[in-house]
């Protein structure tokens, strides 16, 4: 019986030996938790037997458990790894099998798609974007995939000026002409852009025609925008003695007849044919708004110059924030919002299943799988480039690697005695 009894031991403290190297041997692997034998002792007592005189039989591996204490948040250069700062798990799908992990070293395979070192897909809840902002659908996941197609123009339609005009400058002698600078006061340009993505210049000329009265000029790439109701008609403004825009003398000067008035302060000169013809383009019709215009007696000066077109683009970067919005950046300046990362937890997280490559199964132990935004309810908050690191403690696994060195060298003695014993019975004559 000693034999048995100490046999147990040996397998207790072998197994404990085990758990602990395992634990070691992880101490720098992403997302591990660290594993802990749990023992209970064996004892046969038959029915009706004297437990006060019970002698136990033994002990038993009754458990390994991981415990799920949080691990230290390290930065890393990737911005497409994340560390959870709190409870709940990454969900991957493992060829359509649904797993749970805490590593977040994460990349993008050659289609694009999200994923770990094991090819596992990180699932996210979609974004839908509408007149009301972006929303995201908790109710379904989706694999996250970036996309590799450039990204779409957008044509310029409103061009918005703010800016002043020197209430001290003089009127031009001579008609209008872009190209002799003493037709005109003062002259600004930006880049446009038409259906198609293609860069224009628009440029703004503005002409005094008497005191609080100016017009104003577009060409695009130095062609004249087709005039309404002739060539070249401009915007006549008229500014108020304190040098504001006077949108109501503005909008009804007879000089404006035939330009659209979108709002007060903001027109649609026309369209630039000659851009269509050159690109197979829409046709560019932009809003002129100038409703931030000044006339002080000061010198001309552009304080902002805006328009709402943009070329085609190429992602440049991901950006990921504490509630998992996914963002991708495009070389247009321009972003979009691909979805947001699911998180997902259980009500007992040691009752998962292991599978390996620190990820963990679905179980019954381990409850219903209940899926959620960071920082909402028990759900913790992501970090972007950084990762958790392992929670293993090396002073406390060393210290317990003794620790079962030790019961197993006891557990060899109580054999070694027991077989001394037994001899000394066999050597009886």
């Amino acid at each position: 019986m000693p034999f048995r009894i100490a046999l147990s031991g040996l397998n207790a403290a072998s197994a404990d030996l085990k758990a602990t190297g395992n634990n070691i041997a992880n101490a720098s692997t992403t997302g591990f938790k660290a594993s802990r034998t749990e023992f209970v002792d064996v004892f046969a007592v038959g029915y009706g037997g004297i437990s006060a005189t019970a002698i136990g039989g033994g002990v038993r591996l009754a458990a390994v458990t991981q415990q799920f204490s949080q691990g230290n948040v390290d930065f890393t250069d990737n911005n497409l790894d994340i560390a959870i700062n709190g409870q709940g798990f990454f969900v991957l799908s493992d060829s359509g099998s649904r797993v749970l992990s805490r590593a977040g070293a994460f990349k993008s395979d050659r289609d694009g798609f999200i994923v770990n070192s094991s090819g596992q897909r990180l699932q996210v809840f979609p974004a839908t974007v509408s007149a009301n902002g972006t929303t995201f659908d908790t109710g379904r996941l989706t694999d996250l995939e970036l996309s590799t197609s450039e990204g779409l123009p957008n044509a310029t339609d409103q061009i918005s000026s703010e800016l002043n005009l020197n209430a001290s400058g003089d009127v031009p002698a001579i008609a209008f002409n872009p190209s002799l600078p003493e037709s005109y006061n003062s002259s600004t340009s930006l880049t446009v852009y038409d259906s198609l993505g293609a860069q224009h210049t628009a440029t703004q000329y503005f002409r005094k025609l008497a005191p609080n009265s100016w017009e104003v000029y577009m060409r695009v790439d130095g062609e004249q925008v087709p005039g309404l109701p002739a060539v070249d008609t401009p915007v006549t403004l008229t500014f108020t003695p304190q040098g504001a825009l006077d949108l109501v003398a503005t909008d009804a000067d007879p000089l404006n007849v035939g330009l659209t008035t979108v709002s007060p302060g903001i027109y649609t000169l026309g369209s630039t044919s000659h851009v269509a013809a050159a690109t197979g383009a829409d046709e560019l019709t932009a809003n002129l708004d100038f409703r931030n215009l000044t006339q002080y007696g000061s010198p001309f000066s552009v304080n902002a110059l805006t328009q709402t077109g943009y070329s085609t683009g190429r992602l440049s970067g991901i950006d990921i924030d504490a509630e998992g919005i996914i963002s991708a950046r495009f070389t247009n300046g321009q972003s979009k919002t691909l979805g947001k990362v699911a998180l997902a937890n259980v009500s007992n997280p040691q009752g998962l299943s292991p599978q390996g490559d620190t990820v963990w199964g679905e179980t019954f132990g381990a409850g219903d799988l209940v899926l959620g935004e960071a920082g909402t309810s028990s759900f913790g908050l992501m970090q972007s480039g950084a990762l958790e690191s392992s929670n293993v403690d090396i002073s406390t696994e060393l210290v317990n690697l003794i620790t079962a060195q030790r019961n197993f060298q006891a557990n060899a003695q109580v054999i070694s005695t027991a077989d001394t014993v037994t001899q000394t019975i066999i050597n009886i004559r």
